[in-house]
């Protein structure tokens, strides 16, 4: 976990599925310099340095991140991806979290059948085991989607690896993957919470037309992709977080 500042409101930033906290390391000077209040970005279960859920939903995913934090300070979610739909649940007050504003960015909204099953297969997947770090490190960096954004031999990368009998293997539980496809319109219509949903121009995984379909005035992000808040972490804090 990464985190700064402090007082209200607090900014809870949420990576996606297979990242860690430290794709948000790019936002300490921008935060040390914007946001009025504490800011903090863990490690999701079974990312990074946190441990692995006995099962992965997005209601059990939002229970452990609705622990790390004070149930009495106002609280502001950027999440990305998987973080964005945490962000979601976390904003329908269930689970004790006071949210005024969820702002969910690159949530995959469209889910096929083959999709899914392509999840399923991957949840099922033995953890593999890498002879070298920089093999491991391209694994985890295809599958965070990362790969081309973060250097490989940087400590970014390195949060996601572990050393293990004699080798690297990325630290993704890979069972995270079976979380399946989330009910949007349910979240939103049982949001408590501000909600702004924002794509990446380029992102290939959620169009416009698709975030309109949810939700009023979704934003897109001229010129980035999915991972919009590693390209450009200005960009993103401006227009979602201003």
């Amino acid at each position: 976990m990464i985190e700064g500042g402090s007082g209200e409101p607090v900014l809870l930033l949420l990576h996606g599925l297979g990242a860690t906290a430290d794709v948000w390391a790019g936002w300490q000077p921008l935060l040390a310099e914007r946001w009025p209040g504490r800011w903090v970005a863990p490690d999701l279960p079974g990312h990074g340095g946190s441990a692995p859920l006995p099962r992965y939903s997005f209601g059990g995913l939002a229970a452990a991140v609705a622990d790390l934090l004070d149930p009495a300070a106002r609280t502001v979610v950027l999440g990305h991806s998987l973080g964005g739909v945490i962000g979601l649940v976390l904003g329908t007050g269930w689970f004790g979290v006071p949210v005024d504003t969820v702002a969910g960015l690159g949530i995959k909204v469209v889910w096929t059948d083959d999709e899914l099953a392509r999840a399923r297969a991957l949840a099922d997947r033995p953890v593999q085991t890498f002879p070298t770090r920089e093999e491991a490190a391209a694994r985890h960096l295809r599958v965070s989607g990362l790969a081309g954004l973060l250097p490989p031999d940087g400590p970014e990368v390195t949060a996601g690896l572990r050393a293990e009998g004699g080798g690297w293997r990325p630290a993704l539980d890979p069972r995270a993957f079976a979380v399946g496809a989330p009910d949007l319109p349910g979240l939103l219509a049982a949001a408590r919470a501000r909600v702004v949903l924002a794509r990446g121009e380029t992102d290939p995984m959620v169009t416009a037309d698709q975030l309109a379909a949810l939700a009023p005035d979704p934003v897109t992000l001229p010129g980035l992709g999915h991972n919009a808040h590693v390209e450009d972490p200005a960009a993103v804090l401006a227009r979602l977080l201003s």
